[in-house]
């Protein structure tokens, strides 16, 4: 193993630490999911040759739905894709009203990632490549760049709402020209869904509509197929805490939620969307509940329906919905490692706590919590790093000393468990 940057280690241990995934590094501490990792690199294949893919990610809370949904994203950006992805919430929902749904388009544009620009903010580089590559082939052509740029864009004019992204996009490309930097700002408004009144944007771009909670879905398809048109290779769309939608208590609000995801599942799955994947990440009782679940919906269930055969250790990767397995000790083990790799920046001679001490902690999780420790791993992973953080600060304390006076201890809302030490000098455990 080589050497860690500084930063990187800072981003991930404090990640750790917080119970939150690193947006970088994840790869210094990826273990197991092989064959779920697997079935999610051949939907990013599918999208970048063309295709579409649906994915439902199901795990626990701590399960790593999260993590997961990175590290594919991270992927799918090596595999030059571009990727957009957004946490739903009661003010971002995939079908609303009052303006919940084009928030949610706001913040997945916002977050619009390539390769080069991993951490969002991508939008004006997307549109700008595009631009550069209509003028390379302008002067292979011996034609005049506007010529190109409008053939290219009138494959976008056949999709709904095209033809005002056609336009928009020609604004931007004729503000290119002009340096003309107010106009461009007004195009990328437009292009992320931040303009809210027809009015305000045919002043600015003599266009006539905006993009409202109704067409979210539409402009999602016409992006995959910009950024085709742009030389990339599709568009993967993360979403996650889909729980969300399962808390609504509005029934009506609910199932219209479930629509639009049984409308995204049906244009995936049949072939109408282009260049296009999407992976929701949820819990199982979103996906389960007869009474608020997807399950509650009968179309939804009949098409999520799992695969029966599939029982006794057997799995099948292949349906829409991938089911995060536990880590296995042997993985959990392996993950322990690479945190313990991480904390000392790469060097082995800085380990804090050797092997021996990380079998001794997973053996005390293991007495204290059972199965759990591995299968929702988030608590066990951040009192590790807490150890660790004990262990640096506080020079001549051993392992052995901390590891023999943790405890269980049930948290406020009673449902889960955290590791708390019993002395009051190691308070910096708690969770």
């Amino acid at each position: 193993m080589s050497s860690i940057r500084s930063r990187d280690r800072d981003s991930v241990i404090q990640s750790l630490r917080a119970g939150v995934v690193p947006k970088v590094g994840q790869h210094l501490i990826q273990v197991g999911r092989k064959g779920e990792l697997g079935a999610l690199i051949t939907d990013i294949d599918r999208v970048a040759n063309g295709g579409s893919a649906f994915r439902l990610v199901i795990g626990e809370y701590g399960a790593g739905k999260t993590f997961f949904l990175n590290l594919v994203r991270s992927i799918a950006l090596e595999k030059k894709l571009v990727t957009v992805h957004a946490d739903l919430n009661p003010d971002r929902r995939l079908h609303a009203t009052g303006g919940q749904a084009r928030s949610l388009y706001a913040e997945l544009a916002k977050n619009m990632s390539t390769r080069t620009r991993p951490e969002g903010g991508a939008f004006p580089g997307i549109v700008e490549k595009f631009i550069s590559d209509a003028k390379a082939e302008s002067k292979s052509k011996g034609v005049a760049a506007e010529e190109v740029i409008r053939v290219r864009l009138a494959q976008l004019t056949e999709m709904v709402n095209g033809y005002d992204f056609a336009h928009v996009i020609s604004s931007y490309c004729s503000a290119f020209e002009d340096q003309n930097e107010q106009l461009k700002a007004d195009a990328i408004r437009w292009l992320r869904g931040e303009f809210t009144t027809k009015t305000e944007a045919r002043v600015a771009l003599g266009v006539r509509t905006v993009i409202d909670d109704s067409s979210v879905h539409d402009q999602l398809k016409l992006l995959a197929r910009f950024v085709r048109l742009a030389g990339y290779g599709g568009l993967l769309v993360c979403l996650d805490e889909l729980v969300n939608l399962y808390k609504l208590a509005n029934t009506q609000a609910r199932q219209a939620n479930y629509e639009q995801i049984l409308r995204i599942l049906n244009d995936s799955l049949q072939g109408s969307a282009e260049g296009v994947g999407f992976i929701l990440g949820g819990t199982p009782e979103f996906l389960l509940d007869p009474r608020r679940g997807l399950y509650s919906y009968p179309a939804l269930q009949s098409r999520l329906v799992e695969n029966k055969f599939a029982t006794d250790g057997l799995v099948d990767l292949s349906g829409p919905i991938i089911r995060l397995s536990s880590l296995t000790p042997e993985d959990f083990y392996v993950l322990l490692q690479k945190v313990r790799h991480v904390y000392a920046l790469g060097e082995p001679e800085r380990y804090l706590i050797p092997d021996d001490g990380i079998s001794a902690f997973m053996k005390h999780c293991s007495h204290r919590l059972g199965d759990s420790y591995f299968r929702t791993p988030r608590t066990t992973i951040t009192s590790f790093v807490n150890v660790l953080a004990v262990l640096d600060q506080n020079p001549g304390t051993t392992w052995q000393d901390l590891v023999g006076d943790l405890e269980i201890e049930k948290d406020s809302g009673g449902d889960s468990e955290r590791i708390i030490p019993q002395d009051d000098e190691l308070a910096s455990f708690q969770l």
